[in-house]
C-alpha cells in the first residue's frame, strides 16, 4: 500500500442462503501492530539460539569439566571436558548412563550437592580429590543454582596450585632458615603494613621478643618498640620520622640510609617495596666495618707519621719497580722532589738521580740489583754505599709477604767512625797487652837475679860462713831472708794472674784429696798464727772428699786466701774454716772477726790495681783475692764473698769435683 501498515486478508465462499450466485467473503484486519511483534520474538528467538549455541560451544571448548542438571538432578548435559575427565566415548553416553565425574564422600553425593546449592539458592563451594584421566587430582567442585532450569557445576582442577602453594610454602620455609642464619637482620611487612616475619638476627639487634613478634604488629609499633629499646637514631620529631618511614611502602624504588644509634652501633638500613604492596627490610650491622675502617685510618695515619719520623730511610717498590711508599728521610737523603715521587716512578728513572749523590755512580746498579731479587726471587741481601759529602750508610732490600720489597738505608757514618776508633783502640790494647806480657817476663828474669844473689848472701851470713854475727845480726839476716821469700812470692803471683787473665796459665788437674790439701796448706802458716795469737778453728767434714784439681795452682789459691785472713785479722783474732761437699762440688768457707769491708771495698775487691785503706789507715787490697778467682776459674769453680765493717769476712770456695 505504499505504508507501514499490514494488513491480513481471511476470505472464504459466501453461504449460498445469503449469496446462492457463490459469492466470496474477504475480512481485511489491520495486523501492523501484531506482525511486529511476531517479527520482534522472531528476531529475539534467534539471538537466543545464537547466544545459546556460543553458549554451548563455549562450555563445550572449556577446559574444566562442566555439567547441567535437569530439576529432578539427573544429567542433562556435560562438556568434552567431562567426558575426557570420565574416560568415556560420548557426552550422550554420559548423560544416559549417568557417569558421575565427582565421587560420593562423606555420604554426600554429586546430586545432594546439587539439591544443597538449589535449597540454599547460591553457588556451593566444595574441594574434593577425584580422579581425572586416571590420575587423583585435586578439585574445587561448584554447583549453581539455575531456578526451575535445574543446576548446573563445573570442576576446576587445583592440584597444580596445592602443589605451588606447598613448594613456595617450602621454599619460604627453607628461605626463612637461611635469613635465621645469616648475620643481617631481615623483616618483612604485608600490604596492610603487619609485620609477617623477621629472622633472629633482627629480633637480636632491636631486642624484641618472639611472643611480642606473634602477634604481628603494624609498621608504627615496630618503630615505636624500636624507640623503647633504643635501636634507632636520636631524633627531634620522632612522629614526623616514623610518618616518613611509613611512606617507603609507597616509594617507587628502594631506599638506603645508615642509622647512627646512641651507644655507637652503625646500622645500614635497606627497604624495598614489594609488588603486593608491601615492604621487605635489610638492616646490617656495619659497627665492626665501621670501627675497622677508623682503626685501618687511624692505622695508616700512624704508619705515615711513624715513617716520616724515622731515622731509616725507608721505601717500598711494587713487584713491577714503581715506588709505592717513601718517608721523609728517603727524599731527604737522596734529594728528591716530592711531587715527582708522587707519580710513582719506576725504579730505573729513580737511580738515575740517585746515582748522583754517590762517590761510585756505578754502585747504584747493586742497589738496583738488590731490589729486584727482594721482589722477583724474595731473597733478602743488604750492602754499604758511600756518598759524595763522606756519609756512609748501610741499606738492606726485604721481600714483603705482598710481593713488594722494602728498601731500608741507615746512617751508619758516626757508627763506622766510632768502630774504626775501637778497632784502632783495640789494636792498641792488643800491643799493649803483648809489651805487658814482655815486661812481665823480663821483669820477672831481672827481678830474681838479684833477688836470688840478695837471698843467696843472706844466707850465707845467717851460717855465719863470712865470720861469727850477734843475735842481731841473724835476726837481720832472717829478716832478709823471709823478705826474699816473700817478694819471690809476690813475682811468682804477678806472673800467674798475667797468664791466668790471658787464659795461658797451665792446669794439670789430677785426682786430690782435699782433706789432707787444706792441713798441708794450713801448716805453711803455723809460726804466724802463733806470732799473732790467733784461734784457729778448723772443721772439715767427711764429705769433702777429694777432687780433680791441679795441687798447685789449687794450693795457691787456698794459701790467698788464708794469707789475707791472717794479714788482716790482726793479734788474738779468730779464724773459722769450714768444708764439706756433695756429690757434684765441695765448699770451703774461710771466715775471720777482721775489720770486713764495706760495698765500696767489696767491689774492689777482686780488682787487681785496686788498693783502698780502712779506718786505722792500713792498706787493703792486693792481688790475693784477685789471683785466687782467677785459678778458681780455671779449675771451673766460683769464689765469692760476704763482708761487713767491723763483722769481719766471710770468703766461700765452690769447686767442682770433676
Amino acid at each position: 500500500t505504499g505504508s507501514d501498515k499490514c494488513l491480513m486478508i481471511h476470505g472464504c465462499l459466501a453461504d449460498q442462503q445469503i449469496a446462492p450466485s457463490g459469492s466470496a467473503l474477504l475480512w481485511v484486519f489491520d495486523a501492523t501492530e501484531s506482525e511486529a511483534q511476531i517479527e520482534k520474538l522472531r528476531n529475539e528467538s534467534e539471538q537466543a539460539h545464537a547466544a545459546f549455541d556460543a553458549l554451548s560451544a563455549l562450555i563445550e571448548a572449556a577446559p574444566v569439566p562442566m555439567w547441567h542438571r535437569s530439576p529432578d538432578m539427573k544429567l542433562t548435559l556435560v562438556n568434552s571436558a567431562y567426558v575426557k575427565a570420565v574416560d568415556a566415548n560420548d557426552g550422550e553416553g554420559v548423560v544416559d548412563e549417568g557417569i558421575e565425574l565427582i565421587e560420593t564422600i562423606n555420604g554426600v553425593s554429586p546430586a545432594d550437592a546439587a539439591r544443597i546449592a538449589r535449597e540454599k539458592g547460591e553457588p556451593y563451594e566444595r574441594v574434593v580429590a577425584t580422579t581425572i584421566g586416571g590420575q587423583r587430582r585435586t578439585t574445587q567442585v561448584v554447583d549453581v543454582p539455575l531456578g526451575k532450569s535445574g543446576v548446573a557445576g563445573y570442576a576446576i582442577d587445583i592440584q597444580d596450585l596445592i602443589d605451588s602453594r606447598k613448594e613456595q610454602r617450602r621454599f619460604n620455609e627453607s628461605q626463612r632458615d637461611m635469613l635465621d642464619k645469616v648475620s643481617a637482620a631481615v623483616v618483612q611487612f604485608d600490604a596492610d603494613r603487619s609485620l609477617q616475619f623477621c629472622n633472629l638476627p633482627f629480633q637480636r639487634i632491636f631486642s624484641m621478643r618472639q611472643q611480642w613478634i606473634a602477634e604481628h604488629p603494624e609498621f608504627p609499633r615496630v618503630l615505636d618498640r624500636m624507640r623503647e629499646m633504643n635501636r634507632i637514631p636520636e631524633v627531634r620529631d620522632f612522629p614526623e620520622w616514623r610518618e616518613e618511614r611509613t611512606q617507603w611502602f609507597k616509594s617507587t624504588g628502594s631506599v638506603e640510609e645508615n642509622w647512627l644509634l646512641a651507644d655507637g652501633t652503625h646500622l645500614r638500613v635497606i627497604a624495598n617495596p614489594t609488588p603486593d604492596g608491601g615492604l621487605l627490610m635489610i638492616i646490617e650491622d656495619r659497627t665492626e666495618q665501621v670501627q675497622l675502617a677508623s682503626a685501618r685510618d687511624t692505622l695508616l695515619r700512624v704508619r705515615t707519621a711513624t715513617f716520616d719520623n724515622l731515622f731509616e730511610s725507608v721505601a717500598v717498590f711494587s713487584a713491577d719497580g714503581r715506588l709505592n711508599l717513601w718517608n721523609h728521610q728517603f727524599t731527604k737523603i737522596w734529594d728528591l722532589n716530592e711531587e715527582e715521587l708522587e707519580k710513582h716512578p719506576r725504579i730505573d728513572s729513580l737511580m738515575q738521580k740517585m746515582s748522583l749523590k754517590l762517590n761510585q755512580p756505578a754502585r747504584i746498579a747493586q742497589v738496583r740489583a738488590l731490589v729486584r731479587t727482594a721482589t722477583s726471587e724474595r731473597i733478602q741481601q743488604s750492602g754499604q754505599i758511600s756518598f759524595v759529602d763522606g756519609r756512609r750508610f748501610q741499606f738492606a732490600a726485604i721481600p714483603l709477604p705482598d710481593g713488594n720489597a722494602l728498601f731500608t738505608m741507615l746512617d751508619i757514618s758516626d757508627s763506622s767512625r766510632i768502630e774504626n776508633a775501637l778497632r784502632e783502640r783495640n789494636e792498641a790494647l792488643v800491643e799493649a797487652d803483648s809489651i805487658k806480657a814482655a815486661f812481665l817476663s823480663n821483669m820477672s828474669y831481672e827481678f830474681r837475679t838479684p833477688l836470688t844473689s840478695i837471698g843467696g848472701f843472706a844466707e850465707l851470713l845467717d851460717n855465719e860462713v863470712a865470720g861469727p854475727l850477734t843475735e842481731q845480726g841473724h835476726e837481720y839476716a832472717r829478716a832478709i831472708l823471709q823478705a826474699v821469700k816473700r817478694l819471690g812470692m809476690q813475682i811468682d803471683n804477678v806472673l800467674d794472674l798475667s797468664q791466668s787473665e790471658a787464659g795461658a796459665l797451665p792446669i794439670a788437674k789430677e785426682k786430690i784429696n782435699l782433706t789432707k790439701l787444706v792441713e798441708n796448706v794450713l801448716a805453711q802458716f803455723d809460726d804466724e798464727i802463733r806470732a799473732q795469737e790467733i784461734d784457729l778453728e778448723l772443721q772439715l767434714d767427711e764429705t769433702l772428699g777429694s777432687a780433680l784439681v791441679d795441687k798447685k795452682r789449687l794450693s795457691q789459691a787456698i794459701s790467698q786466701i788464708i794469707d789475707n785472713s791472717v794479714r788482716y785479722t790482726g793479734k788474738g783474732g779468730r779464724i773459722l774454716i769450714n768444708a764439706s761437699g756433695n756429690v757434684r762440688q765441695a765448699v770451703i768457707h774461710i771466715s775471720d772477726n777482721g775489720p770486713g769491708m764495706g760495698a765500696g771495698q767489696q767491689s774492689k775487691a777482686f780488682d787487681s790495681f785496686a788498693r783502698s785503706r780502712d779506718k786505722a789507715g792500713k792498706n787493703i787490697g792486693g792481688l790475693g783475692l784477685p789471683l785466687a778467682r782467677q785459678l778458681l776459674l780455671a779449675h771451673g769453680g766460683e769464689l765469692t764473698l760476704t763482708s761487713e765493717p767491723g763483722q769481719g769476712t766471710l770468703v766461700t770456695i765452690h769447686l767442682p769435683r770433676q
